[in-house]
């Protein structure tokens, strides 16, 4: 198989829309390689919305890479999102919910009740937080250290995380993407 084009098939990522034709996840965003593109589209479980100047050729075959790609069946997204220290962070909107910094090289998380006084490694009794503020809480109730998170923490829907998602999004967006990923922006007359 060749490549023609310009572009490399590398850099030649699909968008991947749900049956709805939205993007099944916002962050990180639903995107897949060239190759597994082909592949679903080979397999007739995707409809291309929209492709790439670059083509993949074979003997018999001639293809525009897809860039954009919607799954044939709907994913069902009702299902609860998995407790990892990144959907914590994603929930918190990557920001200290003690003191509002938004350095993410120094965010972990702690717990609201520290374990040593009962508390749990839960959605609800943990948030995301800078090392500086977490260090001055230590091992202290919110009162104790007049320290109180900015959101009381719970746990999230799946439709949560994609709607926060939506507020950082990847550092490359083809302008095919675009008309797939910000519903709610403002339609210019």
């Amino acid at each position: 198989m060749t490549v023609t084009g310009r572009v490399a098939p590398e850099s030649c990522p699909a968008l991947v829309l749900n049956a709805d034709f939205r993007p099944l996840s916002y962050f990180p965003l639903s995107l897949w390689s060239w190759q597994d593109a082909l592949k679903a589209v080979f397999l007739d479980r995707v409809d291309v919305v929209a492709q790439y100047e670059t083509k993949v050729r074979s003997p018999s075959f001639e293809m525009r890479l897809p860039s954009v790609i919607s799954l044939k069946t709907y994913v069902n997204h009702a299902r609860t999102p998995a407790f990892t220290r990144f959907n914590v962070f994603l929930r918190d909107r990557f920001t200290c919910q003690y003191c509002g910094s938004g350095e993410r090289d120094a965010l972990t998380f702690d717990h609201v009740i520290p374990r040593s006084r009962g508390g749990r490694t839960t959605w609800e009794n943990i948030v995301a937080a800078c090392s500086g503020c977490n260090l001055k809480k230590g091992g202290r109730l919110p009162q104790e250290a007049k320290m109180y998170p900015a959101i009381p923490p719970a746990r999230p829907t799946m439709f949560e995380l994609n709607e926060r998602g939506r507020a950082f999004p990847p550092h490359y967006l083809h302008e095919s993407w675009q008309d797939f990923l910000y519903w709610d922006a403002e339609l210019e007359p």
